[in-house]
């Protein structure tokens, strides 16, 4: 299974929307994240897409990276790992900003 990470999305884009863009290049996706501002629950314009095989995740970057999709040029490629670091701050402790 690889994990690509989808950038640039219009914010009016859904899971159904992009499951259907990535059926039509002849991917099959098996799982679609987008993510939501925690706050707001406003999109943010990126996500991730999941697909079975090495041959589906390069099918997709290929066919997909920078075609536009809903009025947009849509960057496909390969999710990288999460950073160590990055996200929530940890409860108790300091914070120095």
């Amino acid at each position: 299974m690889r994990k690509l990470y989808v950038g640039n999305l219009s914010f009016r884009a859904t899971e159904k929307d992009l499951r259907t863009w990535f059926t039509q290049a002849g991917v099959a996706v098996t799982n679609i994240t987008l993510l939501r501002d925690r706050l707001s629950g406003e999109p943010r314009g990126f996500g991730f897409v999941e697909v079975n095989s090495d041959e589906e995740a390069d099918r997709a970057i290929r066919a997909l990276n920078g075609q536009d999709f809903m009025g947009r040029n849509i960057v496909v490629n390969e999710a990288r790992p999460p950073r160590e670091g990055v996200g929530r701050p940890s409860r108790g402790g300091r914070r120095d900003w």
